[in-house]
């Protein structure tokens, strides 16, 4: 990241996002609904949900099905050439992260 490969920047942000949001615990809405304002949590914090703790193989999934994406997006993209490419590449960049350590 310190040659500043801004394909590999915009690929590794988008699949933190994707990690973070796959970490995500889905809100009760029924526990949202009813509650008097001074049942309400209180404090830094006081709403924060426990996170869900991805697997390994979760997180490859969560990675391929980014590399996915970004294939099939070029694939309906041959117009635009160039974002195809970049797709291309980003999917390239986050292969390698599975293909082992040491190699990306």
């Amino acid at each position: 990241m310190r040659a500043r490969d801004k394909t590999a920047v915009s690929a590794l942000r988008a699949t933190l996002a994707a990690l973070d949001n796959a970490e995500a615990v889905p809100v009760d809405e029924a526990g949202l609904r009813g509650g008097a304002l001074e049942h309400a949590p209180v404090g830094a914090g006081a709403t924060e949900a426990a996170r869900r703790e991805l697997s390994e193989s979760h997180v490859i999934d969560v990675v391929r099905a980014e590399a996915a994406e970004r294939l099939e997006a070029a694939v309906q993209l041959t117009a635009h050439a160039d974002r195809a490419a970049q797709l291309r590449a980003e999917a390239a960049v986050l292969l390698r992260f599975l293909d082992g350590p040491g190699t990306a």
